[in-house]
């Protein structure tokens, strides 16, 4: 009886001492994630980054905690998109699993690069990428309304831009709408 009651004193020991070892460890993505909840993106992504060196640190922690792992890719992305760094966003997304929804993030950032970009070759090329992520991000979640919207935005979108590849950037969300009667064209320049 004495054994059997030593060894359920041990089992809980090391199963308190790991459940402490686990809080103290996932601190930083805590930490991040009152960070965004309060607006502070910056320290957001600080946190994220910390947070995500320790999973690189320990690869095994990818599998295990996925969750854990998927969340703080996925807000990271989200952070560095709410703070306009698109390119950072492409590149996180490129090693980002696919819980942390990476080719929505990337296709929603080549979408801003497209939207401001003046020459319209690269216009045009900024959005077929996104048309691309925005088509992968479709096949991971199908029944995302929200992506299944942003696609076909961006397909139209580059479909009559390919048609009118001079149309301003201010102007480009016009190409969507329905031709009226007696309306102008949208201006060309060059």
């Amino acid at each position: 009886m004495k054994a059997f009651v030593s060894t359920i004193v041990v089992v809980l020991l090391l199963s308190g001492a790991t459940l402490l070892g686990y809080a103290r460890w996932t601190g930083p993505l805590k930490e991040a994630d009152a960070a965004l909840a309060d607006g502070r993106l910056e320290q957001a992504v600080a946190g994220y980054q910390r947070a995500e060196a320790r999973f690189d640190a320990l690869p095994a922690a990818k599998q295990i905690v996925a969750v854990e792992y998927n969340r703080a890719v996925g807000n990271h992305l989200a952070a560095l998109y709410r703070l306009k760094r698109y390119d950072e966003v492409i590149d996180l997304a490129q090693k980002a699993p696919a819980a942390a929804l990476p080719n929505f993030w990337a296709a929603s950032a080549f979408f801003q690069k497209a939207v401001v970009e003046e020459a319209p070759e690269a216009r045009l090329g900024w959005l077929s990428r996104a048309e691309e992520e925005f088509r992968k991000a479709l096949e991971a979640t199908p029944d995302d309304w929200d992506t299944k919207f942003d696609y076909e935005l961006t397909t139209r979108l580059a479909a009559e831009l390919r048609k009118q590849p001079n149309t301003p950037p201010k102007q480009m969300m016009q190409l969507l709408r329905p031709p009226t009667a007696g309306a102008k064209p949208p201006r060309r320049t060059g």
